[in-house]
């Protein structure tokens, strides 16, 4: 009767199932209601905005389409969706029930002397076939294989928040690879604009000095600065070249392949409108590597239910049936044969691996917990710095614009001074120096502007979503 009262409620707990472990709840971080420079107002979904789009250049947009299926960081990506979703049929067959069958047929038999005395025959042989089925169904009355699947369609689902994170990355590097090499020709044609305007400060120098009111330092000096003009050019191409080619490599073709076309040169690209920056909020639904540090967590708290549930009992249903046919030289017959039953699996003493397990689940969703933390963290700290260059940065571009004007009319005055005598070689010099770096300076911050849209953009997740596969549901 004790044993009778102990099985019964064991047997009702068995019979009415649940499944243990923690269920998933959305985490929750504290965030401000606004960046630091921007209105609080949500952007909405812009994970589908093609940003780049506002350069307004044709040969970017060409580029960055053509991209979008070559490139090979996203394919690898996207290769790894089909692991995710076998996973999750792996996960799910455990629930259901296995069945297997087998056949095999042998021969055999025996010859020698012996036998002949004693019987008067040869040999004896014999052989049977022999076909059979096997079954078998773990009852998962603690939700093990539901806590595996839940687990499995998450990674599933972080896979396809991969992808798009794949995605962002070569948005980044592409469109800041082509602002690269628009860079570097800007400043190789302003370069040479610099060497054709002190080849001019040099002939200028040889006909003062023919006329007897130059020394032979002052076109020294002027030749120094011509050389020094074309020493920089080398530099200048070679930056050109290496962001081609690493366009071609992004855009999954050989180094180089870009190059021609990129040769004829444009204007540097300028962002043509401003990005709506949002709320800290909308980056949770908007940044693919949140969400699928998100589903990351939720893969690892469902991994605390399949640990938890090796602590208890476990049921498996099973079940075999076998037909065998013999043949010998005396006689034929068949033999049948079928079993059936349940076996119960209890653990009692395994030195404490199965309750390690479960604090080892539990350790790793921590884990996950705080690396989905870090992660809006870093990502709102990314929008914060972003939108703060693009602003001073821009600030610094408009101001360089008025230093360049201011430079190019002391050049001109300085050369007008120059030829009237009314100044020295020196005065024309540092109007040159000034000059070139002024446009060289303006040029590079340029470059930085645009590169700083680029990063704000990416920062909030812009345009993760084009062409992106669509998610299990």
């Amino acid at each position: 009767m004790r044993f009778a009262r102990t099985l019964l409620p064991l047997s009702m707990l068995l019979l009415s199932g649940c499944v243990v472990g923690p269920d998933y709840a959305t985490p929750e971080a504290a965030l401000p209601a606004k960046f630091s420079e921007s209105k609080a107002v949500s952007a909405g979904k812009v994970t589908l905005n093609p940003w780049w789009e506002s350069f307004r250049d044709r040969r970017l947009n060409d580029l960055v389409h053509q991209g979008m299926g070559e490139n090979l960081t996203v394919l690898q990506a996207l290769e790894r969706i089909t692991a995710a979703e076998a996973d999750v049929i792996i996960a799910g067959a455990g629930a259901l029930p296995s069945i297997n069958a087998s056949a095999a047929a042998t021969a055999s038999g025996q010859d020698g002397s012996y036998l002949r005395r004693t019987s008067g025959r040869d040999s004896s042989s014999s052989k049977s076939l022999n076909a059979g089925a096997s079954a078998s169904w773990l009852l998962d009355f603690f939700g093990q294989y539901q806590r595996a699947k839940e687990a499995a369609h998450a990674s599933l689902d972080a896979a396809y928040d991969d992808v798009n994170v794949a995605r962002l990355a070569y948005l980044s590097d592409l469109v800041s690879s082509y602002i690269n090499a628009r860079y570097y020709q800007e400043a190789l044609a302003l370069s040479r604009k610099n060497l054709e305007s002190r080849r001019e400060t040099l002939k200028l120098t040889n006909e003062i000095k023919e006329a007897g009111a130059a020394s032979s330092l002052d076109v020294l000096q002027v030749e120094g600065l011509v050389n020094q003009t074309l020493a920089d050019l080398p530099g200048l191409e070679t930056g050109f070249h290496q962001a081609a080619n690493h366009i071609a490599t992004l855009l999954g073709v050989p180094a180089s392949t870009i190059t021609g076309s990129l040769t004829k040169g444009a204007a540097q690209p300028m962002p043509r409108y401003s990005t709506k920056v949002g709320i800290p909020a909308d980056l949770i639904r908007n940044r693919p590597d949140i969400r699928a540090a998100e589903r990351r967590l939720q893969a690892a708290t469902a991994s605390i239910g399949v640990a938890e549930a090796d602590l208890y009992p476990s049921i498996e249903l099973g079940g075999s049936i076998g037909a065998t046919r013999n043949f010998t030289n005396a006689a034929t017959g068949n033999l049948t044969s079928w079993s059936f039953g349940p076996s119960l699996v209890l653990p009692i003493f395994n030195g404490g691996a199965l309750k390690a397990r479960v604090e080892v689940a539990r350790s790793q969703a921590e884990q996950q917990y705080l690396a989905w933390k870090q992660t809006v963290l870093q990502a709102v700290e990314e929008v914060e710095n972003a939108q703060t260059a693009l602003i001073r940065d821009g600030q610094t571009v408009a101001a360089l614009r008025k230093v360049v004007q201011s430079y190019e009319q002391t050049l001109n005055l300085a050369r007008e001074s120059y030829r009237g005598g009314a100044s020295t070689i020196l005065d024309v010099l540092d109007a040159e120096r000034n000059v070139a770096t002024a446009r060289l300076s303006l040029a590079a911050a340029i470059r930085q502007l645009a590169r700083d849209y680029v990063a704000l953009n990416v920062a909030i997740g812009g345009g993760a979503e084009i062409g992106a596969p669509a998610a299990s549901q």
